[in-house]
């Protein structure tokens, strides 16, 4: 018996479960790469106005948080610390924003596969 929709019933295949859960894998990487992005791109801001920051004062030995103390640091020092751990965030975002390129891509080659094999019977967009 058919449903009132036109809907048919289409075999799931073990290989077709496991483009499923793949695809719910990626999907929540996806996020958390998203939330990651969004943290180094708030740090990297972070660090530019700390530069900024610095450039304005005139003081030679400034306060510095390493860890959860502060510390009084010559202003060279904290200057270079500060580009050292801005690159180092830069990087990270990089390498991030790729791999965030990376599981799109895999997603709509595993979207293609299901959505060719289930049409309308499957729903892998976000709400």
């Amino acid at each position: 018996m058919q449903q009132a929709g036109g809907g048919s019933e289409t075999e799931v295949t073990w290989e077709d479960q496991q483009n499923i859960n793949k695809f719910g894998r990626l999907n929540n990487r996806y996020h958390e790469l998203d939330d990651e992005i969004r943290i180094a791109m708030e740090a990297n801001e972070n660090f530019e106005d700390a530069s900024n920051e610095l450039i304005l004062t005139d003081e030679e030995v400034v306060r510095f948080q390493i860890g959860e103390v502060f510390a009084h640091v010559p202003r060279d020092e904290v200057e270079i610390r500060i580009e050292q751990m801005k690159e180092t965030t830069t990087k990270h975002l990089e390498k991030l924003k790729d791999e965030k390129e990376s599981v799109v891509a895999q997603m709509a080659d595993l979207k293609k596969i299901l959505y060719a094999k289930f049409k309308e019977s499957i729903n892998l967009e976000e709400d």
